[in-house]
């Protein structure tokens, strides 16, 4: 039930949802003859919309997100082992095509390939099941399953979870398969944008982690880099930073993370 009420009250709040819905309701108030209160509507909406297109507001919005854990520059000698997030594959395109296929946080998967060159003996597993409303039998581990094979990475290596639909089913449901120890040492590799919330989710869950973050979207100095992708990029880069910090704030509401915003532990 929490994970239908998460993905219906999301819908509601995804900020270019709410702005075209403005629109529309200010274009059925002038209809009815109601101006100040539609030009209220499409002021804010047309607005908005031209302040994103013109402004770089989702880069400074995901930004901080992305910058909140290092890059890693040196890795550790010997690790337990590697954890991946689900969030990079497309189950249904890849059923519907009958090829796996990655969407744009691809750098997930192809990280684990190369850290598992790195560390021979370390564990692998990746965790993800099917986060859709509406969805058929395929799941992301399904697919991970596929693109594994095809990078070459030992599958008797690797541990599959394919029941969770959420960041935070992940963390849980992985962890009672794993069953990590006291003093083990696990990577965990996504995307930087989601490593806050995802880290939060591991800590409060009683299992330390090595972030690992890949995939990203912003840069410092570049502050207008998403310019030559366009308007509907600039959106979907407000949409995509608005559901982050509202699942950071409402995942701690909740009590399922450690911090509201998580940072990097103190040496």
């Amino acid at each position: 039930m929490l994970f239908l009420v998460e993905k219906l009250l999301w819908l509601l709040v995804t900020p270019s949802t709410v702005l075209l819905a403005l629109a529309v309701i200010g274009l059925v108030l002038h209809i009815l003859r109601r101006r100040t209160a539609a030009l209220v509507c499409l002021f804010i909406s047309i607005g908005a919309l031209t302040l994103i297109a013109a402004l770089p507001i989702g880069a400074a919005m995901l930004a901080p997100l992305e910058n909140r854990f290092p890059m890693v520059e040196t890795l550790p000698a010997n690790v337990t082992g590697i954890i991946v997030l689900g969030g990079a594959t497309s189950p249904g395109m890849t059923a519907a095509r009958g090829m796996p296929t990655l969407n744009a946080d691809a750098e997930r998967m192809t990280t684990l390939a190369a850290l598992a060159r790195h560390y021979p003996d370390a564990r692998l597993a990746f965790t993800g099941g099917n986060g859709t409303l509406i969805h058929g039998a395929m799941t992301e581990a399904d697919v991970a399953r596929e693109i594994f094979t095809e990078l070459g990475v030992d599958q008797n290596r690797i541990t599959y979870e394919d029941r969770s639909r959420t960041t935070y089913e992940n963390v849980l449901d992985l962890k009672a398969l794993l069953n990590p120890q006291p003093g083990q040492s696990w990577l965990l590799v996504t995307s930087a944008w989601h490593m806050p919330r995802a880290v939060g989710l591991f800590r409060k869950a009683g299992w330390p982690v090595l972030p690992y973050p890949v995939g990203y979207k912003t840069a410092p100095g570049l502050v207008l880099n998403e310019i030559h992708d366009g308007f509907p990029a600039r959106l979907a880069m407000v949409d995509q930073a608005t559901h982050e910090w509202i699942g950071l704030a409402a995942y701690w509401m909740l009590g399922h993370s450690s911090a509201i915003f998580p940072a990097p532990e103190s040496p």
